[in-house]
């Protein structure tokens, strides 16, 4: 059986589910981090407050692609939706930080 949505009701199951995933925020300089504890070293998204965008970790964006059918580039502009969301902040620029150890999700970044 085949259901039709729109593009609003997919991106609010998304939302839901990644609000279910608990994302803790942490706030360092002009950067703000999605983690999944309160000790990673390494988020899941960044999010740069001084150029609006945001940088997503692969894993997560490979995560929404295999549960929702959608290609990556679609997933990544939903989370940077969710993102601009949550925070109420614009994103002007979502992209894919490939390696998940990258310095770009380093908490410590600066």
């Amino acid at each position: 059986m085949k259901y039709l949505i729109t593009e609003s009701q997919l991106d609010r199951v998304i939302f839901r589910y990644l609000n279910i995933q608990d994302f803790i925020q942490i706030e360092k300089s002009s950067n703000i981090f999605f983690v999944n504890s309160d000790d990673d070293e390494f988020a899941q998204i960044r999010y740069n407050k001084r150029g609006g965008f945001c940088q997503i970790n692969l894993n997560l964006i490979e995560d929404i692609s295999a549960l929702f059918s959608l290609n990556d580039a679609t997933s990544k502009d939903i989370i940077g939706k969710w993102v601009e969301n949550t925070l109420q902040m614009e994103v002007t620029y979502a992209q894919w930080v490939v390696f998940s150890k990258s310095e770009f999700l380093r908490v410590q970044f600066n």
